[in-house]
């Protein structure tokens, strides 16, 4: 499965796809990044592919929960994903609406349900974009055997506010390809996965490999179409 770029940036369409001409939303991400300790960037990561699963998950996600409606309009369109940054009282104005707050090892991000493009709740719309330039304090382990694991393009250069996006799109195209049995024990064990950047020989493996892979619309930093992160869970890597 790939997240397609819209149908004006692909050279493989002509006509706008029925996804495009839907009502078009998007999921808001708030990072916490306080001053004296900003969280390291593959937690923050991580904890932004969590937060999308957890929302996937919710109760209030699905059937005929409260935030159900807005997620299939959202995810009927484009799967847009905005991420912001928070801090003191920011912060605690954005906690204040709904949404759930996922916790990582230095991370927190909060996900709300769904808006409409044009249609940020204002304490959300006044919080900034730009500014989420992250760092870690040394390089992150190698994943444990079994995890699933988020694959970043290594020849893409991306903030850590973009990459946390990116890497919630491939949490969610790796959970439309699980089976409710799947879905069901990845979310029992806590959502386990890692967020890692890998060399250029094994990212051209994989995107050969048939997994999910994200190719960004092109709104923000990066060109429209580039593949930026693969989704190798091994559940389906035994469907390949």
């Amino acid at each position: 499965m790939t997240y397609e770029t819209p149908a004006s940036d692909s050279p493989f369409r002509t006509e706008p796809a029925p996804r495009d001409l839907a009502p078009q939303f998007v999921l808001p991400l708030v990072v916490r990044i306080e001053r004296a300790a900003p969280p390291a960037r593959t937690d923050a990561l991580e904890t932004a592919a969590r937060a999308v699963l957890v929302l996937l998950g919710d109760e209030r996600s699905v059937g005929e929960g409260e935030w159900a409606r807005a997620v299939r309009d959202w995810q009927d369109a484009r799967i847009r994903k905005v991420v912001r940054r928070a801090r003191g009282a920011e912060w605690r104005r954005a906690e204040a609406l709904p949404g759930i707050t996922v916790t990582g090892k230095t991370a927190e991000v909060r996900v709300f349900p769904p808006v409409p493009l044009d249609g940020w709740p204002k304490e959300l719309a006044k919080l900034q974009v730009s500014g989420t330039d992250l760092d870690d304090p040394e390089p992150p382990a190698r994943p444990d055997p079994g995890t699933p694991v988020l694959w970043l393009n290594p020849d893409l250069e991306m903030s850590a506010g973009k990459a946390m996006a990116q890497a919630g799109h491939g949490a969610q195209l790796a959970w439309w390809e699980l089976t409710d049995e799947q879905r069901t024990a990845w979310q029992d064990a806590g959502f386990p996965l890692a967020v890692r950047t890998t060399d250029p020989a094994h990212w051209h493996e994989l995107t050969t490999s048939g997994l999910p892979l994200v190719r960004d619309a092109g709104f923000t930093e990066i060109a429209p179409g580039s593949c930026t992160v693969i989704a190798d869970h091994p559940a389906l890597r035994s469907l390949r």
